[in-house]
């Protein structure tokens, strides 16, 4: 298997989110491969930037990702404007609930 991956991060991060709104941080680092503190990190980089809206309900957190803002990268801006939902449509499918799967424990450590 490759050393490398296709989706940033941030990227995977922003997929976990709009596969389950009201996922928690735990659960994001142990889906991706990284730490707690890295999954809130990237969860604020996002809701820093206006792709993800952070709401409380109660003791947790729901999520909800602005899908029509731009993809922004200069790839995209070569053909019509990509936006951040054409990602997600792709990657999860019209409904947003595509398979997504949890790294095994020891991937968490990184």
């Amino acid at each position: 298997m490759p050393e490398y991956q296709f989706l940033t991060n941030h990227a995977q991060v922003l997929l976990c989110v709009a596969h389950d709104p009201g996922i928690r941080l735990r659960d994001i680092a142990q889906t991706v491969g990284i730490t707690e503190r890295s999954a809130h990190r990237i969860v604020s980089d996002l809701v820093d930037d206006g792709y993800v809206v952070r709401e409380r309900n109660g003791r947790r957190n729901v999520y909800k990702v602005e899908a029509e803002l731009p993809l922004l990268h200069p790839l995209t801006q070569e053909t019509a404007q990509r936006r951040i939902g054409d990602l997600l449509e792709v990657l999860l499918g019209e409904d947003g609930r595509g398979p997504i799967r949890r790294k095994s424990k020891g991937a968490a450590g990184r």
